[in-house]
């Protein structure tokens, strides 16, 4: 592992070991918050190994230990709580919680998964060890790639609003920033997916070119590109979690997310075993042909692999649509999602009644023994490894030194600027910080 080590390998391989799926019913229950805190320990220790470029044990340890399956599974069943359960939990006029960091951690549990496939799912054999739950995995991509293309074309993600909101509305506006990171998150899982093309299954490869048209959702978001935006005539991108301006001279650089939609691409449209699958019917043709606008002579400089991309896109303009297929087909269909809404039906009040009263109204005493825990589970020294770059200030983007005394998340160049920005912040940390703080 790491020279940083937040756990030693008999420890990461107990961790491994003991995952396993939870009922909705028992999302963020104790013995679901241990499962969450040791895959929140499993996610930074797999960064700090990526980073070191030492080998990659729990990478190996999912693999060995076949959990694959099971976090895409609980990935998807956090999903569903997100639009099943919380929704209600927000409308009950009875629950007006004094603290809504539990909640926040259920939240915030889909993030964590789906951080941890990223880091994981570059290496084809993860992939391999998927076995069937990539069908579901690969729906789970089509569904937040589909809604960040409906997000941009409805303007930016939300900002979180000045004046004085109650804690669940403060809670549903950052469930929905989170999701746009999940999203960009999910796009590159998809693309890890991707590079495996050549052995995925006839079921999962119908899935993507044809149940789902994931060329034609790829072109959308190339042409949308969600992940930048202008700001006061400035170009920015979202990288490292956070919005950063792009200096003039690096303004003609591909971004990660767009390299992460172009290699998609590729894989999609001139693997063989693609190739042989995808109807190019007329209305395939007219979105693909949009790249060749894309398609520069700088970009192909720092993607060279794009060439063959540009030429089979030339060959298409000049070639007949063809009519879409009516082969009578038989094949797999993702199951995790129906199974969940099949067990479930019906249920959903009850169960968020149910979690009010057993799960999200804790005493003050399991408040500060909770929050002991995160404070162990979050150490700040491992969180600084595993940062993307230096920190840089909330407001201005200047290299920062300080951090937000009460949640110690943010971070500032001065307090002139911590000032400034508290009005947004504020949302975010008072949460966080609550976690710590019983009242």
């Amino acid at each position: 592992m790491s020279d940083l080590e937040l756990l030693l390998p008999g420890e990461a391989d107990m961790l491994v070991r003991g995952l396993r799926s939870f009922p909705l019913l028992e999302m963020g229950s104790g013995r679901w918050n241990q499962q969450h805190e040791h895959l929140e320990k499993l996610n930074m220790q797999a960064i700090l190994d990526a980073t070191a470029s030492q080998g990659e044990p729990i990478q190996e340890l999912l693999v060995t230990h076949g959990k694959i399956p099971t976090l895409v599974g609980e990935l998807i069943a956090v999903e569903m709580w997100k639009q099943k359960v919380f929704p209600v939990l927000c409308k009950l006029e009875d629950f007006k919680p004094q603290n809504t960091f539990p909640i926040y951690m259920v939240l915030h549990h889909e993030a964590s998964i789906i951080n941890l496939l990223e880091t994981v799912f570059f290496h084809k054999e993860v992939c391999e060890s998927a076995e069937d739950t990539v069908l579901d995995l690969v729906d789970y991509c089509h569904r937040k790639l589909t809604l960040l293309v409906a997000q941009s074309g409805r303007g930016e993600p939300p900002e979180e609003e000045a004046e004085d909101v109650s804690p669940m509305k403060e809670l549903q506006t950052q469930a929905e920033l989170m999701e746009f990171e999940i999203a960009l998150k999910a796009l590159s899982v998809l693309r890890y997916v991707t590079d495996c093309v050549d052995s995925l299954s006839l079921s999962t490869l119908s899935r993507m070119l044809s149940t789902h048209n994931l060329p034609c959702l790829l072109v959308e978001l190339l042409e949308h590109s969600p992940w930048s935006r202008r700001e006061g005539g400035k170009l920015q991108q979202f990288e490292g979690g956070r919005w950063q301006t792009v200096a003039p001279s690096e303004q003609q650089k591909m971004s990660k997310l767009d390299g992460q939609v172009w290699i998609a691409l590729y894989n999609l449209l001139l693997s063989p075993e693609a190739r042989a699958r995808y109807c190019l019917t007329s209305f395939a043709k007219g979105q693909l042909l949009k790249l060749q606008a894309f398609l520069t002579d700088t970009l192909i400089d720092q993607l060279p692999h794009l060439a063959d991309l540009q030429g089979f896109l030339a060959h298409l303009a000049l070639a007949e649509p063809q009519p879409p297929k009516k082969d009578l087909v038989f094949e797999q269909i993702p199951e995790i999602w129906e199974r969940l809404e099949r067990e479930n039906k019906g249920k959903w009040k009850a169960m968020a009644k149910h979690q009010l009263q057993h799960v999200f109204s804790p005493s003050e005493q399991d408040l500060r023994l909770q929050a002991q825990r995160w404070a162990e589970t979050y150490r700040l020294d491992v969180l600084e490894a595993v940062a993307p770059e230096r920190p840089r200030c909330a407001y201005c983007s200047a290299e920062a030194s300080k951090r937000c005394s009460r949640c110690q998340n943010e971070w500032y160049c001065c307090r002139e600027c911590q000032v400034k920005h508290w009005e947004k912040h504020r949302k975010a940390c008072l949460p966080v910080a609550q976690g710590g703080r019983v009242k």
